[in-house]
C-alpha cells in the first residue's frame, strides 16, 4: 500500500512540475482540461491519466498557484496565478 501511495505522489508531482514548467514558458496560457491534456502535456503520455491530472490541477488551484473560471458550456479554464509567488525549484 505505501509503494502505491508514494506512486501516486511521485506522479503527482511530475503532473505538477510539467504544468507549472509549461506556465512559466507560456504565462498568457489558459485552457481546459481537455487542452492541458492534448496540448500542454505529451497527449501519448498522458492520455489515459486525466483524472489524476484534474486533481492536481484541482490542488494547485487550492494552493494558489492557478487560478480557474467555470465557462459557460461548464468546461473549466485553468490559468497562472499571477498573484502567487514564483515556485521554488
Amino acid at each position: 500500500m505505501s509503494h502505491r501511495r508514494n506512486k501516486d505522489a511521485s506522479g503527482r508531482q511530475e503532473v505538477e512540475r510539467a504544468v507549472l514548467a509549461y506556465l512559466h514558458h507560456h504565462p498568457d496560457a489558459a485552457d481546459t482540461l481537455d487542452g492541458i491534456v492534448t496540448w500542454w502535456l505529451p497527449q501519448q503520455r498522458y492520455e489515459t491519466e486525466r483524472e489524476r491530472i484534474e486533481r492536481v490541477l484541482g490542488g494547485l488551484v487550492e494552493r494558489g498557484d492557478l487560478r480557474c473560471n467555470r465557462l459557460p458550456d461548464g468546461a473549466v479554464l485553468y490559468a497562472l496565478n499571477r498573484s502567487s509567488k514564483p515556485p521554488l525549484h
